[in-house]
């Protein structure tokens, strides 16, 4: 059975739900699927294929997820990986949201090493509730729209190609 590590860095909750979708819908596919928030994942060696995604915040991977991708590099290079990050708020397509943007700037360099299979842009959530000063700031400065703008179908199809991609 192929066993898939589903890791993902999140500050407020809405990625690491995201990541338990693709979880979910990989095991239901009939693969084993672990979800770990990247700073609980010491290795990626018992593993056959990895999905990391993140929350962005101001154009940036969460930090534990980031040093998993840069630690982790050379052994996700052999193998099947793809990258998902969460992030732009609004109901617009997120690529428009973010005009073309997809992964960190200066994360890329690893990723084009590792050449994942897919690397896809999901909307993201902002609850207002769950946020402290200094991110009403930045969220008021940035004009992001709150609430909750994932499109989880777009995030269950993403998890299917994935499944059907390992399943051959």
């Amino acid at each position: 059975m192929t066993h898939v590590l589903v890791a993902y860095g999140t500050k407020h909750g809405a990625t690491a739900q995201v990541a338990a979708e693709i979880g979910k819908l990989l095991s239901a596919a009939g693969l084993q699927a672990t979800v770990l928030a990247a700073g609980q994942v010491s290795s990626i060696a018992d593993y056959d294929a990895v999905v990391l995604g993140s929350a962005v915040y101001v154009g940036q991977w969460r930090k534990p997820a980031a040093a998993l991708l840069k630690r982790e590099a050379e052994s996700l290079t052999g193998k099947p990986v793809w990258f998902f990050s969460s992030g732009p708020t609004g109901d617009q397509d997120p690529l428009e949201a973010t005009q073309g943007w997809r992964f960190p700037t200066g994360l890329q360099p690893i990723a084009d090493a590792i050449r994942p299979r897919d690397i896809a842009l999901f909307r993201g959530a902002i609850n207002q509730a769950k946020l402290g000063l200094l991110d009403k700031f930045m969220v008021k400065a940035a004009k992001a729209p709150l609430g909750d703008f994932r499109d989880w179908e777009a995030i269950r199809a993403w998890a299917r190609e994935i499944a059907a991609a390992l399943q051959v």
